[in-house]
């Protein structure tokens, strides 16, 4: 029976539980957390990508449930802690940089100038509200996305992908 997962070849046939404990043993030290996003889509998307750069775990902090369709699976591959609230959550972060990336405070700075030079958490918050007041308090550092057109933002789910993508450069293609 053919295997139609979306997975690269060397885990075609594999079961879940398998692909896990194989990408754990090469898992990176990059964190994502997603807080109040509100578009399940946008959830899965990034865990998604977060997947795909293979990061140590992704942090859900409040709303817990997601669109798991949006993830096409992989959240079956990577760690997913949900966190019903704030500080929960930032227990879990010692000597870890936050690194908020959101454009809608005059502390962010262009992410083309970011050295990641730390274990790291990207965090990502809510399409419309951005991220909370406390949590841009507690991150270390907030970054935006450079925009070239006449929209200010990117979506969600692709800012996520683009703020890994930034951390892997630095990290990962070395």
């Amino acid at each position: 029976m053919e295997d139609t997962r979306n997975l690269i070849d060397k885990f075609k046939g594999q079961s879940n539980e398998q692909i896990f404990d194989a990408l754990a043993k090469t898992r990176n030290d990059l964190e994502i957390a997603i807080e109040n996003v509100e578009h399940d889509f946008n959830i899965g998307t990034i865990v998604r990508n977060a997947n795909s750069f293979n990061v140590k775990k992704v942090h859900i902090i409040g709303r817990k449930k997601y669109n798991r369709r949006g993830a096409m699976c992989t959240d079956k591959y990577i760690e997913v802690c949900h966190h019903a609230t704030l500080e929960e959550f930032l227990e879990t972060q010692v000597n870890r940089e936050i690194v908020a990336i959101e454009n809608n405070t005059p502390r962010a700075l262009p992410l083309h100038d970011k050295k990641f030079t730390q274990p790291t958490t990207l965090i990502f918050g809510s399409e419309n509200n951005g991220i909370s007041g406390e949590l841009l308090a507690a991150a270390a550092d907030v970054r935006y996305i450079e925009s070239f057109g006449s929209t200010r933002s990117v979506n969600v789910g692709v800012a996520s992908g683009i703020a890994m993508y930034a951390w892997a450069e630095q990290n990962l293609l070395k």
